[in-house]
C-alpha cells in the first residue's frame, strides 16, 4: 500500500524523548507504529541536564552505551544563594536514599534526541521526519483517528491509526485542539538562554555538575557539556522579560541579566557567546486532560513545569513507559482499557505534582534557608536528594520523610512570617504584572 493509504496501530506525534520512547516500546510489543516528527534530526533543543533516574530508562531502551558516549558525568546539583553570601551548597546524588544512582549526564539534546529517534526506527517504528501533524479527527465511536499531515516538501497526507499518542512537546497539539491547555497560574516563567565557550567550571570530578544561581528576578542554570560548551539560561518572571527596553536586543538584555548575578558573571568573565540567544515565554503550563478513549498525551504535550530540577526528559520518558503500558492494555484487552487509561492518568500527573510543590516555593526565603543548610533528621535530606535524582516512581520509601520536610517548611515559614509575607506579596505582584498587557 502507498504511504497515504496505510493504517497503523499507533501514530506517535513528535519524535522527542517521549515520542521516541513510546514508539520503541510499542514496536517491541509488535504494534505497527508510525512516528510523525516535524523537524529533521539532529535539531537544536534546550534541556540538556539529565537525572540519575533517566539512566535506568536508557538501559531498558538499549541505548545506555550511546548516551554514555555523548554525556558529561554529573555527580551533583549545586545551589548558589546571594542571601547566604553567595555560598555554594552541593547535593551529591550518591547521598540519596537509594545509593545505586550516584550520577547522571549533561548532554546536547540534539545528540540525545537523535539517538532515541534512531533507536525507535531500529526497533521497527516507521519514522517520518520533516512531517508535521496539523490536526486529528476522531471517529465518532473512537475506533480510529485520522491525522492530517503536511510534509516539508508541501505534500499533504492523511494517516489513520487505532490509537494516537500526542508527544508534540510545547506545540501541545491535542491540548490546543481541545482547548484544554492552561497557563500555570501558580507559577509562570520565561527564559533567556545561550551557549558559551571558556566558562569557568568546577575542577576534577565535579566539572560536570549543574549549578543553579538564585538572583533577584529568578534563577540561572549553568550546565557544562562534553564538547567544551556551557549552556547558560535565566529563568525569570515574565514581567521581567516584558520590561526589556525597546531597542535592546535579546542578546544585550541577556548579558545585562547575567551582570545582575555576580557569581555567575565571574565564571563567565572570560567566556565567549557561541550561539544565538533564545527567549521564550509562557514557560509553565498544564492541561485539563491526559487522555481520551483512543489517545493520550505524553511529557510536555500535557504539562511543562519550571526546569529548576532538570526533570523534563525524565518525566517525558517516564510518561512514555506508562503510556505504552496503557496503550498495550487498551488495544489487546478493550474491556480493561478504561482502567488502564485511568492508571496512566494517575501516573502522568504524579511527577509534575511532586516536583511542583518544591518549584512553587524555590524563590521563598524559607526554602532557600532549608536548601542552603540541609539536615538529615528522619532521613529528610536523603529523601530530598532522591527527589532531585528523579527517584519518585519506584519503591524507594521517601514519602514520609518528604512530608516531614514539608511540615518543617510550613513551621519555619510561619515563624519567619514577615519575610514569608514579603516574598508572597512579591510573587503575587510578579504574577499580576505578567498578566497585564505589554507596554
Amino acid at each position: 500500500m502507498s504511504e497515504a493509504t496505510q493504517a497503523w496501530d499507533v501514530v506517535v506525534i513528535g519524535g522527542g524523548p517521549a515520542g521516541s520512547t513510546a514508539a520503541t516500546l510499542l514496536a517491541d510489543r509488535g504494534y505497527r507504529v508510525r512516528v510523525l516528527e516535524k523537524a529533521r534530526h539532529p535539531r537544536f533543543h534546550i534541556g540538556e541536564s539529565l537525572l540519575p533516574a533517566n539512566l535506568r530508562l536508557f538501559e531498558k531502551l538499549g541505548v545506555g552505551d550511546e548516551v554514555r558516549a555523548i554525556g558529561m558525568v554529573k555527580r551533583a546539583a549545586e545551589f548558589v544563594s546571594p542571601q547566604h553570601g553567595n555560598r555554594t551548597q552541593r547535593f551529591l546524588f550518591a547521598d540519596a536514599w537509594d545509593k545505586s544512582m550516584p550520577s547522571a549526564y549533561q548532554v546536547r539534546r540534539s545528540e540525545l534526541d537523535e539517538i532515541l529517534l534512531r533507536n525507535a526506527a531500529k526497533h521497527g517504528a516507521h519514522v517520518s521526519e520533516g512531517c508535521r501533524a496539523r490536526e486529528v479527527a476522531f471517529a465518532p465511536d473512537h475506533s480510529s483517528a485520522t491525522i492530517g499531515v503536511e510534509h516539508d516538501d508541501g505534500r499533504i497526507e492523511q494517516v489513520r491509526a487505532r490509537f494516537v499518542v500526542d508527544a508534540s512537546g510545547r506545540d501541545t497539539l491535542l491540548a490546543n485542539q481541545f482547548k484544554t491547555k492552561r497557563r500555570n497560574e501558580r507559577h509562570n516563567s520565561s527564559a533567556l538562554y545561550g551557549h558559551f565557550r571558556n566558562a569557568r567550571r568546577n575542577e576534577g570530578e565535579h566539572e560536570g555538575n549543574i549549578t543553579v544561581f538564585w538572583f533577584e528576578h529568578g534563577w540561572f542554570w549553568f550546565i557544562p557539556l562534553a564538547d567544551g560548551a556551557t549552556s547558560i539560561g535565566a529563568v525569570v518572571w515574565p514581567a521581567y522579560l516584558k520590561r526589556r527596553p525597546k531597542g535592546t536586543s535579546v542578546e544585550a538584555y541577556f548579558r545585562e541579566t547575567i551582570a545582575l548575578c555576580g557569581p555567575l558573571a565571574e565564571r563567565l568573565k572570560d567566556a565567549e557567546l557561541i550561539s544565538e540567544v533564545h527567549a521564550t515565554g509562557n514557560y509553565a503550563y498544564t492541561g485539563d486532560m491526559t487522555h481520551g478513549r483512543n489517545f493520550l498525551l505524553l511529557g510536555d504535550a500535557f504539562a511543562f513545569i519550571d526546569p529548576v530540577f532538570s526533570s523534563g526528559v525524565m518525566l517525558a520518558m517516564q510518561s512514555a513507559f506508562a503510556g505504552a503500558e496503557a496503550i498495550d492494555e487498551a488495544l489487546s484487552n478493550p474491556a480493561r482499557a478504561q482502567a488502564a487509561l485511568a492508571k496512566f492518568d494517575r501516573d502522568v500527573r504524579h511527577g509534575p505534582r511532586e516536583f511542583s510543590w518544591f518549584i512553587y516555593r524555590m524563590t521563598s526565603p524559607t526554602m532557600r534557608n532549608l536548601f542552603m543548610g540541609p539536615r538529615n533528621p528522619l532521613r529528610m535530606k536523603e529523601a530530598l536528594l532522591s527527589l532531585l535524582a528523579g527517584d519518585i516512581f519506584g519503591t524507594t520509601p521517601i514519602w514520609h520523610s518528604l512530608r516531614a520536610f514539608k511540615g518543617i517548611y510550613y513551621a519555619t515559614a510561619l515563624l519567619d512570617w514577615r519575610n514569608s509575607l514579603r516574598a508572597y506579596r512579591m510573587r503575587r505582584r510578579n504574577l499580576s504584572e505578567a498578566e497585564s498587557p505589554a507596554n
